[in-house]
């Protein structure tokens, strides 16, 4: 989340906040006005503050959000007490686990403002063009709705108790439209207007979301406990420490049995993997390490044989590729080309 860095304020002063969003794709965060260049903000990130400073077309702003303990670690420049150390960057997210704010470069500084298991919730203060922005609504801070819902006076405009605020993640397609595995990748179906949904994060051109429903049990494929149906090579690729270790059922297009080397690092150095395309239908590509037990399994594959396996996910994505890696437990052959 970004928000306006808020001045002190008198006990009984009113705190007009106002919110704005990013209306740019990929606009700058400065560290001084028309000065260094230190990230790029993605379209509908929304700033929250008390209008904080501004100097002509810039206004101050700060940058705030939660990153993984394990990322992060001391530095030495003055008024910071934290880096990004993973390279070559760290998702921030608007609450541990929650929505991705902005990806930050490795050495990015930060401001260190809480810490709760294994996140810590950072900031870093900035600049960015005025004209970057757009207004989404002006409301009455906490502090000010107690002070006068105590005189009797209600904020014009509103019923008391009604605190105005938008749900800005709510949205629903204005016709019918596709829903999409994944930015550019394969159809997944078709969504009616004005299904109710909720946005998770926007990036360049799409938006990623989220709907509930219901189906006939019937129609469902139910895989063994603790075995996840339905995750993506690209959601792995997005959020790769949440997957990690995590059990999974992919449906796989067999390409070819290789051995690692020095290029891929997240196997260990000549081990038999896998190279297949998927998890279908996606056209990209995961590496399935196989353990010696299962050698004589893999060994007989055809190339283009469709397969189905339950793995380990070993890495969200390789170092050099992107491909996703995971660790072979069971497979089944689905059908042969």
């Amino acid at each position: 989340m970004l928000c306006l860095a808020v001045p002190p304020a008198p006990p009984d002063s009113l705190v007009a906040q106002a919110r704005y969003r990013v209306t740019g794709d990929g606009e700058w965060f400065y560290q001084q006005q028309g000065g260094k260049r230190l990230v790029r903000l993605p379209p509908g990130t929304e700033l929250v503050g008390t209008g904080g400073e501004s100097q002509g077309d810039w206004q101050a702003v700060t940058l705030e959000g939660w990153i993984f303990v394990s990322s992060v670690g001391p530095t030495p420049r003055p008024g910071f007490d934290l880096a990004v150390t993973r390279a070559p960057d760290e998702n921030l997210r608007a609450a541990p686990g929650g929505a991705l704010v902005v990806k930050l470069p490795q050495g990015f500084a930060l401001s260190r403002i809480s810490e709760e298991r294994s996140w810590v919730h950072a900031q870093r203060a900035g600049w960015m063009p005025r004209g970057s922005l757009e207004p989404v609504e002006a409301t009455v801070g906490a502090r000010a709705g107690a002070s006068d819902t105590g005189r009797g006076r209600p904020t014009p405009g509103r019923s008391p108790g009604d605190s105005g605020a938008v749900d800005s993640s709510r949205a629903q397609p204005a016709r019918r439209t596709a829903l999409y595995r994944a930015p550019e990748g394969p159809q997944a179906g078709m969504i009616t207007a004005l299904t109710p949904m909720r946005v998770l994060s926007r990036s360049g051109d799409w938006t990623r979301v989220q709907f509930e429903g219901w189906v006939k049990s019937a129609d469902l494929e139910v895989a063994p406990a603790g075995v996840l149906v339905g995750v993506s090579a690209a959601e792995l690729r997005t959020d790769p420490e949440r997957y990690i270790g995590q059990m999974l059922r992919w449906r796989l297009q067999f390409i070819a049995l290789e051995r690692a080397d020095e290029l891929r690092p997240e196997m260990p150095a000549g081990a038999t993997y896998l190279l297949a395309r998927g998890p279908l239908p996606e056209r990209g590509f995961a590496y399935v390490v196989v353990p010696d037990s299962k050698r004589a399994l893999v060994a007989a594959l055809t190339p283009l044989t469709v397969i189905q396996v339950t793995a380990r996910v070993r890495a969200g994505r390789s170092r050099y590729l992107g491909n996703p890696v995971v660790d072979l437990l069971s497979l089944e052959v689905q059908s042969q080309p």
